[in-house]
């Protein structure tokens, strides 16, 4: 099949696995895709999003736990953007190996944020 075919294609391809929740499905057996209105609908749900206090007690809740720590884990929220931060630090030194989401890309939220009403991401003068 080309690309340019792949447009045109007017079959759909079957399922070959169950889904994990499909315990009592036989071998072999198909899931049908889920329907447009059931896309739909789980997309316009309103889902559960969790206070800034429940974010903050899981994470320190993770920060406590021996994997965490075992692997070099830290866990917090970044005070401006109120966005998990994870950042995985070496354990002998205490040096941050590697941060996710980077500093560079929280500054860039923060300054989205910030200049959402006037649209800047950059300020310039000419």
């Amino acid at each position: 099949m080309t690309i340019d075919t792949i447009g045109t294609s007017t079959t759909a391809r079957t399922v070959d696995r169950p889904a994990a929740s499909d315990t009592a499905a036989p071998q072999g057996a198909a899931r049908a895709p889920a329907t447009a209105v059931e896309t739909a609908a789980a997309v316009t749900a309103s889902a559960n999003v969790p206070t800034l206090d429940q974010v903050k007690n899981a994470v320190s809740q993770l920060n406590k736990s021996s994997q965490a720590k075992s692997q070099g884990l830290e866990f917090s929220v970044d005070n401006d953007t109120k966005r998990t931060v994870v950042k995985v630090v070496d354990s002998g030194t205490g040096e941050v190996l590697r941060q996710i989401p980077s500093p560079e890309a929280l500054e860039i939220a923060k300054s989205l944020e910030s200049k959402a009403s006037t649209g800047l991401l950059i300020q310039q003068t000419a």
